[in-house]
C-alpha cells in the first residue's frame, strides 16, 4: 500500500456525476488537502438520473455536469472528464477501455479509485449496471491496457505513453481492507452531495445518512468512536 506521502496525482473512474461524492468525497477532500492532485474521469452522461420526467433528457446530462463540476469543487478537484457514454446503457467494451486508458495515461496516476466490478448483495443499490461495468472496464484499462505499448495503438499516435498504476482503491465492496478516516472532512462530502440537487430530493435528511453510514466503517477500521470513515478494496497492481 502506497502511503499518501508516495502519492502525486489520483484518478477517479466513475459511471455517474455524483458517484464519487457518495463514495470517496472525504477521501478526495482528505487527498487535496495533503497536496495531492486529483482528477475525475466520469463515464456516462448522467441522462437517466433524477425523477422530474418534464425535464428533457438532454437537460439532465447538462445539468449534472454542471452539479458533478461544483461539487468537485468543494473537494479540491478542477480536472475532470467527461466521456458522455448513454446512462443506463453502460457495458464494458474495448472502445470504453481504450477511452479509460487514455485518461489514465494522460493523468498519469500513481493511483486509481473506482467501483466494484462485482455485486455487492449487502449494498445492492451500489451494484448499478453502470457501476459494474465501469469498475471492470477501468480495472481492465489499469491491467493490462494503459501500461502496454500494442494495447490501443492510436493512444500512441495521439501522444498517449503507456503508464503504470501502481494501485487501485476499489468502491462499495463488502471487502474493505483500506480506510481513510474522513472525520474532519467530512462536512464537505455533503457539501458536495448537496450540490447534486437533481437527484438528492431531501437534503435535509442527508448529513445524518452520511455520518451513520461513515461511522459504520471507522468502527470497522477500529477508529475511535466519533470517528468517520470511508473504505476501499486496495488492489496492488504492480510497477
Amino acid at each position: 500500500m502506497l502511503r499518501d506521502e508516495e502519492v502525486e496525482r489520483i484518478l477517479v473512474i466513475t459511471a455517474h456525476p455524483d458517484d464519487v461524492d457518495f463514495g470517496a468525497a472525504g477521501s478526495v477532500a482528505r487527498w487535496t488537502d495533503a497536496g495531492i492532485d486529483v482528477s475525475y474521469c466520469i463515464v456516462t452522461d448522467g441522462a437517466a438520473g433524477g425523477s422530474d420526467v418534464s425535464v428533457p433528457r438532454s437537460v439532465m446530462a447538462e445539468i449534472r455536469r454542471a452539479e458533478q463540476t461544483t461539487a468537485a469543487k468543494v473537494v479540491g478537484v478542477r480536472d475532470l472528464t467527461f466521456l458522455g457514454y448513454p446512462d443506463g446503457r453502460l457495458t464494458s467494451t474495448i472502445e470504453l477501455r481504450r477511452d479509460i486508458s487514455r485518461v489514465i495515461r494522460r493523468v498519469r496516476p500513481q493511483r486509481v479509485l473506482c467501483p466494484s466490478p462485482e455485486r455487492n448483495f449487502q449494498r445492492i443499490f451500489a451494484s448499478h449496471p453502470d457501476h459494474l461495468a465501469a469498475g471492470d472496464a477501468a480495472l481492465s484499462a489499469v491491467y493490462p491496457d494503459a501500461r502496454n505499448p500494442f494495447a490501443h495503438p492510436e493512444l500512441l499516435d495521439e501522444g498517449y505513453d503507456p503508464w503504470s498504476v501502481r494501485e487501485v482503491y476499489v468502491m462499495a465492496t463488502a471487502d474493505a481492507d483500506a480506510f481513510v478516516d474522513i472525520t474532519d472532512t467530512l462536512d464537505r462530502k455533503v457539501e458536495a452531495l448537496r450540490s447534486h440537487v437533481s437527484q438528492i430530493p431531501d437534503a435535509d435528511a442527508l448529513e445524518q445518512r452520511m455520518w451513520e453510514w461513515a461511522a459504520l466503517v471507522a468502527e470497522r477500521a477500529s477508529l475511535p468512536t466519533g470517528s468517520a470513515a470511508e473504505g476501499f478494496l486496495l488492489v496492488e497492481t504492480g510497477s
